[in-house]
């Protein structure tokens, strides 16, 4: 048997579920930072490996959900079941237990908002996570603002990020970043998974980053059915995403959300004072939203979320003039691995718009692939540059 097939039946298990035999795991295990206080489990050891435990006497099967793949957990005399991954990337993940068939929450875990609905999550710690840690520093604030939109005739909710300072010179105006989540969140993903607070306290007080107040909303969107992504042996039904997918979001945006942040905070109401970014869907969104709207936005961050290609540019011939910065990011695995609908080569594209006069920046997270610790190391890195011309 050749390599190739040996790869491809390695992919077709972990595609499938089945968790392959592990090596034994380093017993220095830890509760994680995302583990509820006085909780034993869940746990993380220095491989990244991640250990559950529940108490499921009448079950006859759990297992860990996590990273695409399931692993057995073992059932002691007392019903307790307890068990752990393979080696994950650093940083933040979603995971399940699977009780019997039935997907359920860690009961151990802090919950958070993913896969369209509030789950388990563990953070695995990351050799860099000093730029997101909870720090001695002044801190500023993550309001919560519940306010009503006309376009969407119905109350919605935002989380709003103001700088340490901007309580105490109330005279001072600030540029806005708008800063969307990826499909299946919310507008708590950003504070929560993202700690994009403590990033920002963190660029503050080492000087590194100009203050700036970030708005973080919810872009969720309901796919028309006849639009879906084709399944397995079916034929593709029309274009994805479908047409004019955004348009929701962009006139809940433009006509709701920025009049609104412009009238309840001290902001600096214009073009050039005004930045979007966002990861995945919300990256995509963000492209969509910035080449339709180049008087309204002047820096743009994509995040996993496609690029913007020469084509973009001579659709949107404006973008060019009105844009101050471009930043592109993907993790390295996603690079290696590229997703289908992204556009193209998202660093030639990057670099093609370089040599057309437009500052652009093209960033790649070390080993992370679609994931927390890539858009967090992306924002850290993006909010270096914004609002400094």
């Amino acid at each position: 048997m050749n390599y190739k097939s040996l790869a491809i039946i390695f992919s077709a298990l972990l595609t499938s579920g089945i968790c392959l035999a592990q090596t034994k795991a380093v017993e220095d295990f830890k509760v994680s930072a995302t583990t509820q206080e006085g909780k034993e489990y869940p746990q993380v050891n220095s491989e990244g490996r991640v250990r559950v435990q529940i108490s499921a006497p009448e079950a006859h099967k759990v297992q860990l959900d996590i990273g695409a793949v399931k692993y057995d957990l073992t059932k002691d005399e007392k019903g307790i079941w307890i068990g752990e991954s393979a080696p994950q990337d650093e940083g933040f993940h979603y995971y399940q237990l699977n009780i019997d068939g039935a997907s359920v929450p860690d009961p151990g875990s802090l919950y958070f908002y993913g896969a369209g609905r509030w789950g388990s999550g563990i953070e695995v710690p990351a050799k860099d996570q000093d730029f997101y840690a909870l720090k001695n520093v002044p801190h500023g604030e993550v309001r919560e603002l519940h306010y009503f939109s006309e376009t969407n005739n119905s109350l919605r909710r935002c989380f709003v990020y103001t700088p340490p300072e901007y309580n105490q010179d109330i005279d001072k105006r600030y540029p806005v970043l708008y800063l969307q989540h990826g499909g299946g969140e919310n507008e708590t993903g950003w504070a929560s998974q993202g700690h994009a607070n403590l990033i920002m306290d963190n660029l503050i007080a080492e000087g590194k980053a100009s203050p700036f107040i970030i708005v973080m909303d919810n872009g969720s969107w309901s796919m028309p059915k006849q639009a879906r992504p084709a399944q397995q042996g079916e034929r593709s039904k029309g274009s994805w995403p479908p047409k004019g997918w955004a348009d929701g979001f962009k006139n809940t945006l433009i006509n709701d959300i920025i009049p609104m942040i412009d009238s309840n905070y001290r902001t600096l109401a214009d073009q050039p004072h005004r930045a979007m970014a966002g990861l995945s869907m919300g990256g995509m969104q963000t492209r969509i939203i910035t080449l339709a709207k180049p008087e309204i936005f002047s820096n743009v961050g994509i995040f996993s979320g496609g690029s913007i290609s020469l084509e973009d540019l001579e659709k949107s011939p404006d973008f060019k003039e009105k844009n101050k910065l471009l930043f592109v990011s993907y993790g390295s695995r996603e690079l290696e691995n590229r997703r289908e609908g992204f556009g193209g080569d998202p660093k030639a594209n990057t670099e093609a718009l370089k040599q057309e006069g437009i500052n652009t920046h093209f960033y790649v997270s070390p080993q992370t692939a679609h994931e927390w610790q890539s858009w967090r190391r992306s924002l850290h890195e993006f909010a270096q540059l914004l609002f400094k011309n």
